[in-house]
């Protein structure tokens, strides 16, 4: 009640004041504030809203707007005559203004270096975008917020300098061109990606992966806003341990090239160099969900260790569909771990992809989210975006199955398939081939992130050509459904005796539009339980694990179409089909995995 009268009473006594006393009166109030690195919370805020009221159309004006933007972002703030200087440790922003409160110029100099004009910082005061303007002075002040003393500031600025100026030196070395895109291929193919050179507003951006953009667009496409352009911003970071960081280039000169194409670069012993708390670090937008494995393989390269206190695991799919604003809005929960996912796809046509939550909880499936690759040296970098990459290409495929458009009222899904794990850089696709009602499951091996190996089982004798142009298909638009839709359109356009010549002829007969129920069941840890007698046509073997399993729901749960007799052979995997499937298997250390 005493607090309720005490507003009451400040509310007439400065019922017929100006917007200006009022004003001036809040800014007295956090001047006399007993910390001034941290002023009153309440009244930063009151000075925010009163700011939003006021028309900037003075000089005056202008002052106290950026002095309150200063002041926000923990900055220092002086004046002098018409300039007003936004201060920090190693940079400061000056703000040129004019008699109606206009912004004349704005520049930005860092650490050691003479003031150098930055033109979009000016038309953000120019267009009175206050809130923009505040963002891009947050981004500029992070990057200049090197942790340490004044002496380690510095010292880490130098390193960091040197740091940029060989990574530029990298960009320019000579290579081959693989993709006809040129801007895609030095994305995604060059040493270092596509360098943009760190200005005095904005840091030194590497764009190290994006998908393919040859596709037909359409507005029923399968597309995601998280598989846009991968960047990561070069800066400096705290750390428990110190390391050696560079204080000059490590590159010789002239730059040269070993055998294998990679850049030569001088060990950090035989050069200036500083040992200091920190460490360099690639900031990733947007952050990357990588696999245990691959995180594993990232301290190798750098050796540098990435503290697991701050890493949150989870299964790998799990990352994917929190990174898609519609993938919450368009699944269907089987159980309370297998999940439907509903694909358009050009044409009006409707893919069902099934993952099964049990098989994607085995620890090889693990993966945390990765916001920044810290490293010591130039020579990371390459290697580091390198494994960055491949993962990249991991989750475009598996998030173009888990993550969708909304589907169109009234659309009926055509076709149904299951995504399950093989390995950490392989899955596999289960699905009916057109015209049977037996299942054909297709193996997904990304070896690197410029080669996909695929490979069809259970749908005709081996075709090599058929895998050849799967595997083309795939690496070059890194859509699941793109690739399952052109080659269920080829799968349709073989001639019926192309079909394996172990499938009973009598199955078609049965049912034309159906097909036999479940033949095996996938536990929790990816084994298969054969039910109803189902087997290898032609061989007592049988072809076990996850990629050779039907869809692992319960008869209950499976739609109409795949719920029918148990009679017919489920799997129509010829003796061929079992060999070429162990030896591939085999060939990429996998064959371990399958029970």
């Amino acid at each position: 009640m005493k607090g309720k009268s005490m507003i009451s009473k400040l509310r007439l006594k400065f019922a017929g004041k100006s917007w200006n006393e009022t004003f001036q009166l809040v800014r007295r109030c956090m001047e006399k504030t007993r910390d001034e690195s941290k002023p009153c919370e309440p009244l930063v805020r009151s000075l925010e809203r009163l700011q939003d009221e006021f028309n900037v159309s003075s000089m005056n004006t202008m002052r106290h707007r950026l002095e309150l933007i200063a002041k926000q972002q923990g900055m220092g703030f002086h004046i002098t005559d018409t300039t007003c200087y936004l201060t920090a440790d190693l940079f400061y922003l000056e703000v040129v203004l004019v008699a109606c409160g206009g912004v004349e110029e704005v520049k930005v100099a860092p650490q050691g270096a003479p003031p150098a004009s930055s033109e979009s910082l000016l038309q953000l005061l120019r267009s009175k975008n206050f809130a923009e303007f505040s963002m891009k002075l947050s981004s500029l002040f992070t990057q200049y917020n090197i942790p340490g003393d004044s002496e380690t500031k510095l010292k880490l600025f130098a390193s960091l300098q040197h740091l940029g100026k060989d990574l530029q030196q990298l960009s320019h070395l000579p290579r081959t061109q693989k993709d006809c895109d040129a801007e895609m291929d030095m994305v995604n193919n060059g040493r270092i990606g596509c360098l943009i050179a760190g200005k005095d507003d904005s840091p030194l951006t590497i764009e190290f992966f994006m998908t393919p953009t040859d596709l037909k667009k359409s507005d029923s496409q399968v597309t995601d806003p998280m598989s846009a352009v991968h960047v990561a911003q070069v800066t400096v970071g705290v750390s428990d341990l110190a390391h050696k960081l560079q204080m000059a280039s490590v590159i010789p000169q002239p730059p040269q090239l070993d055998p294998q194409g990679s850049p030569v670069f001088l060990p950090l012993d035989e050069g200036p160099h500083e040992t200091l708390p920190a460490c360099f670090l690639l900031k990733l937008q947007p952050p990357v969900p990588m696999l245990t494995s691959f995180v594993q393989r990232l301290i190798q390269i750098t050796d540098v260790t990435v503290a697991d206190v701050d890493l949150q695991w989870a299964p790998l799919p799990q990352h994917l569909m929190r990174g898609s604003t519609s993938a919450n809005h368009h699944e269907e929960t089987l159980d309370e771990q297998d999940t439907i996912f509903t694909v358009p796809l050009p044409g009006g046509m409707m893919h069902s992809y099934i993952v099964p939550g049990a098989a994607w909880q085995a620890p090889a499936q693990r993966a945390t989210l990765m916001d920044s690759v810290p490293f010591t040296h130039p020579a990371h970098v390459p290697a580091a975006l390198e494994l960055l990459r491949h993962q990249c290409v991991i989750n475009a495929l598996l998030r173009s199955c888990v993550t969708s458009q909304s589907a169109r009222p009234g659309s009926v899904c055509d076709l149904r398939f299951e995504v399950l794990p093989e390995s950490d850089t392989s899955f596999s696709v289960t699905f009916h081939p057109p015209g049977t009602d037996s299942l054909a499951v297709l193996l997904v091996n990304v070896c690197d992130s410029h080669q996909i190996s695929c490979r069809l089982f259970g749908a005709g004798p081996c075709d090599p050509s058929m895998d050849e142009y799967v595997s083309t298909v795939m690496t070059r638009c890194l859509s699941v459904p793109m690739t399952l839709s052109s080659l269920y359109t080829q799968l349709g356009e073989r001639p019926s005796a192309s079909l394996s010549p172990d499938r009973p002829a009598a199955t078609e007969a049965a049912n034309d539009h159906s097909s036999p129920s479940s033949a095996a069941v996938t536990d929790a840890n990816g084994t298969v339980t054969e039910s109803q007698g189902a087997a290898v046509a032609g061989d007592s073997s049988s072809v076990s694990g996850s990629a050779c399993c039907a869809m692992s729901v319960a008869n209950d749960e499976l739609l109409p179409e795949i719920n029918t007799s148990p009679a017919a052979n489920l799997y129509t995997f010829s003796a061929e089909d079992v060999d070429v499937f162990s030896q591939w298997m085999s060939s990429n250390g996998e064959l371990s995995e399958l029970s």
